[in-house]
């Protein structure tokens, strides 16, 4: 079996690189989770997104991404 040497650097950027991906996938799932708590918000208080917009708004000062 062949010997692989890497040097501390670069393994040290691979992993903060991978541990950067793993954020930003966990952030992708918790966005969902986050809309079904404010979509659930909503029902129970209709009067929160009167409009479109005002449901926009909503929605990003609670930290979801609208496109």
């Amino acid at each position: 079996m062949t010997t692989i040497t890497i040097p501390q650097e670069k393994l040290d950027k691979v992993l903060t690189d991978v541990e950067i991906l793993i954020e930003d996938v966990s952030s992708l799932f918790n966005q969902d989770k986050i809309v079904k708590q404010r979509l659930a918000e909503i029902k129970s208080n209709p009067s929160i997104g009167k409009s479109e917009a005002e449901l926009d708004l909503y929605l990003k000062k609670r930290g979801v991404k609208i496109d």
